[in-house]
């Protein structure tokens, strides 16, 4: 049983750890520009859009050109962000996949 108490006590530690990423990455932002800077994101480690600028002049183009760059910035922040977030959780896990905690 002695195994047993070593792997709880492991798991609380990591899951102690990754309560802290969890915090560290809601405070964590990436700046994303698209459309030569006509829009821009702010996304933190978490997922969560903080910004959203769109540039006065860009608004005037075709609106299905704007929805377009809109989404695509969307799009890739929410990528860049969910990178961010796989490489700090497997920092902590090494690499072990846990099934919804990333």
């Amino acid at each position: 049983m002695a195994g047993v108490g070593k792997l709880l006590k492991e798991t609380r530690k990591m899951q102690k750890k990754m309560e802290a990423l969890q915090e560290e990455l809601t405070k964590k932002e990436i700046e994303i520009s698209s459309g030569g800077g006509a829009v821009t994101i702010i996304i933190n480690g978490q997922q969560e859009i903080k910004s959203l600028k769109l540039d006065p002049e860009f608004l005037k183009e075709d609106v299905s050109f704007v929805e377009e760059t809109i989404l695509g910035a969307i799009t890739e922040a929410h990528q860049k962000s969910k990178e961010l977030n796989e490489a700090e959780m497997e920092k902590i896990t090494g690499g072990f996949n846990l099934p919804g905690m990333i």
